[in-house]
């Protein structure tokens, strides 16, 4: 699968924040993208939809990213995705809770499009290895 057929969901309650990702992956060649204001709306639309990426914010309301990304390994049929977390707090308990859960990734805001890239990167190689 080349990289620019990914197909993303990104999950952030702020509808500016998931703007901001949505302009960043274009411009790294990633243009196929949906996005979700909880995690209780994009484990909805993963189950229901083609997603191959996600890139969800920790901090929100009904369902966190947490929440999420334990949800999205608990599923058979989601379980492979691979999950980018972004948080505006870089607590360390946070980030080694979030490798546990298996996440892919975590990316601190605010973050440049060079450091998304490089993390994208990193997980696709990954994917297609």
């Amino acid at each position: 699968m080349n990289p620019e057929d990914l197909k993303f969901l990104i999950v952030d309650d702020f509808s500016t924040m998931r703007r901001i990702v949505r302009n960043l992956l274009k411009e790294v060649g990633y243009n196929n993208a949906d996005e979700a204001e909880d995690g209780a709306v994009a484990l909805a639309k993963l189950k229901a939809g083609n997603f191959n990426f996600v890139v969800s914010d920790l901090n929100m309301p009904n369902m966190n990213g947490f929440e999420l990304l334990q949800n999205i390994r608990a599923d058979a049929e989601l379980k492979h995705l691979p999950v980018l977390l972004v948080t505006a707090e870089a607590k360390k308990e946070d980030i080694v809770t979030a490798a546990q859960m298996g996440a892919n990734g975590y990316i601190v805001k605010p973050f440049t499009k060079a450091t998304l890239e490089e993390k994208l990167g990193k997980i696709v190689a990954k994917m297609s290895a």
